[in-house]
């Protein structure tokens, strides 16, 4: 075994590159790397070729029959090769307010060409890009969800305008005048009305052409209002006007100010009164990509209240919210347990710890929601833990992509093909399940595997494009990226990060058990693990940090504080959670 240690994760090189530009003081990656990471035997690399394929096939196979049957509309149904225009209806569980002469707004196409980008089709994408170009209008009289339209045409916009002008991909042979960039700054300014209520906390609907309604129901959800910083943010940084980011900025500081003294935030809340509504909290849905988005936040902008906020959110989940390997809801004031649940939503959970390095914690999680997928062949959107039963109305799977894209982060940090075998799985269920001749349906019952007449669009953003990149990650090689919540890479660039203190070296000095080390190298310095790491010229010894005291189980399973070591990174004691697992917490 050999252990690699970086700064950061750059995501997805072949290995891992640091991010330069960021200095970390808190984060250290330490992964464990089979050999398999440096030689790639001939027959797992004929098989990592033979899946992007059947990858590939799914997406075009999905893509075509959008194109075929739905362009210029939102999405496509492709049990009946139709279409629908569903931008009005996403977040709309009473179907309220539905504009009558809407038309759509490409949805699924905005979507799709970051995953043009990645599979390598600079052709579609020019022409694709020139079609928006010169025909998609946000002057439309429609009342949309503003987590929705940020997350797909915003982020969708971003991303592909990035990708254009990035020289290295030269996915444009033609000219490129920021196209793309000007209809996102066009929609940006169209969410800004949202924006102006008491608390700044913005209202969850808008309509493009007119505003916020009259009447407009004031409650949203966590993930809502804490979910745009990443999309808004970029907009700012691209277009130098910087409300989109302020407006964002401004919202999601709101929102952890009204956290409770256990450092947990409800589900959904009012955005005049600023009051809670939903006292229950965990990962799952309403407030997921809040969690995701501090995180990613940091690594995009390299703020370091980003880093604050999601250290304290993250180190409560953990000691509230996980129960072995799982994670249940629990009551935002007392920490107590209220719903016992898997949501397919939750997937997403090992990816984000990933990036932290909470990689033992993340295999872990992963490794019940494959087993889920085993038993269903795909995963239900919500599974009853306490009563072993499927929720009765919510047994429906719409091609989420939580579990694929947390499998291409894991294969990413530890390079154990068994997540090939898990992407290959998924793929075999996918065609099996799910493939009809009009493109991929969503599964309404997994009991029986009923299908329903929906494409999502995600489905081509994020679904087939994790499982690609868990295949050939050449794309991502190239460069530094943060994926938004609905798989759209963002390039990480240094000219938008805040200069950090030189003070962020000294205070991280780490010393040798051994006494080998350099005086005044630190662990951040040398680009090692505090914890432990190979000798660069004697691979057989290891350098260990002198406060560096391991739990005294593997597992980091405890009974008691005294099971549990001192952690080498902080030189802080471990205490062992009420879940059972040893933590700073």
């Amino acid at each position: 075994m050999h252990i690699i240690t970086i700064d950061f994760i750059s995501f997805f090189s072949y290995g891992f590159v640091m991010i330069r530009a960021l200095h970390l003081k808190h984060v250290y990656i330490c992964f464990l790397i089979s050999f398999a990471f440096f030689i790639d035997p001939s027959s797992q690399h004929v098989k990592k070729i033979q899946m992007r394929e059947k990858v590939r096939e799914m997406f075009y196979h999905a893509y075509d029959n959008y194109m075929t049957y739905a362009f210029p509309h939102d999405e496509l149904k492709p049990i009946t090769k139709s279409f629908t225009d569903s931008l009005s209806e996403l977040g709309n569980l009473k179907l309220e307010h539905l504009p009558a002469d809407y038309n759509g707004s490409a949805v699924t196409l905005v979507e799709s060409l970051s995953s043009l980008a990645i599979l390598g089709n600079s052709t579609e994408f020019e022409k694709r890009v020139l079609w928006l170009s010169e025909n998609l209008t946000f002057d439309v009289d429609v009342r949309v969800n503003l987590f929705e339209c940020n997350i797909r045409l915003l982020g969708g916009l971003i991303s592909a305008h990035l990708l254009a002008i990035d020289s290295t991909n030269r996915l444009i042979q033609g000219s490129y005048n920021n196209q793309l960039l000007r209809l996102a700054e066009d929609l940006g300014n169209r969410f800004l009305p949202a924006f102006e209520t008491p608390t700044g906390l913005p209202y969850a609907w808008i309509n493009f052409k007119n505003g916020v309604m009259e009447n407009e129901t004031t409650e949203t959800s966590t993930s809502g209002c804490g979910s745009l910083i990443l999309e808004m943010g970029a907009l700012s940084r691209l277009t130098g006007d910087p409300r989109f980011e302020s407006v964002a900025l401004r919202a999601l500081r709101q929102l952890w100010r009204m956290r409770s003294s256990l450092d947990l935030l409800g589900t959904t809340l009012d955005v005049v009164t600023g009051e809670w509504l939903e006292y229950s909290s965990g990962i799952g849905a309403g407030v997921d990509s809040f969690y995701e988005y501090l995180m990613k936040a940091y690594i995009l902008f390299g703020k370091e209240d980003y880093w604050r906020m999601f250290r304290s959110a993250y180190l409560a989940s953990q000691k509230y919210f996980r129960y072995g390997p799982w994670y249940h809801e629990a009551n935002m004031w007392s920490g107590k347990p209220t719903y016992w649940q898997l949501t397919s939503l939750q997937a997403f959970w090992p990816g984000l710890q990933v990036l932290v390095g909470d990689v033992a914690a993340a295999n872990s999680l992963h490794r019940e929601f494959f087993h889920a997928w085993e038993k269903f062949g795909v995963i239900p959107e919500r599974y009853l833990l306490d009563h072993q039963m499927i929720h009765p109305t919510e047994r429906y799977y719409p091609l989420r992509p939580e579990l694929a894209e947390s499998t291409f982060y894991l294969y990413q940090a530890t390079k154990d093909p068994w997540y090939l075998d898990v992407g290959e799985a998924m793929v075999k269920s996918l065609n099996r399940y799910t493939k009809v001749a009009g493109g991929f349906a969503s599964v309404r019952d997994v009991t029986t595997m009923q299908l329903e007449d929906h494409q999502h669009s995600f489905f081509l953003a994020e679904t087939c494009k994790y499982l690609y990149l868990l295949f050939d990650d050449s794309f991502v090689a190239k460069r530094n990226y943060v994926f938004t919540t609905e798989g759209h890479p963002i390039h990480v660039m240094s000219s938008w990060h805040e200069k950090l203190p030189e003070s962020y070296f000294s205070g991280n000095w780490t010393v040798s058990k051994s006494g080998e080390w350099e005086s005044g190298a630190s662990a951040l310095s040398m680009k090692v693990c505090p914890s432990i790491a190979p000798n660069s010229r004697f691979t057989e010894q290891h350098r260990e940090s002198v406060c560096h005291v391991p739990d005294q189980k593997i597992d980091h399973r405890c009974w008691s504080n005294r099971e549990c070591g001192v952690d080498a990174t902080t030189c802080r004691q471990r205490s062992c959670s009420e879940a059972g697992f040893c933590g700073l917490w």
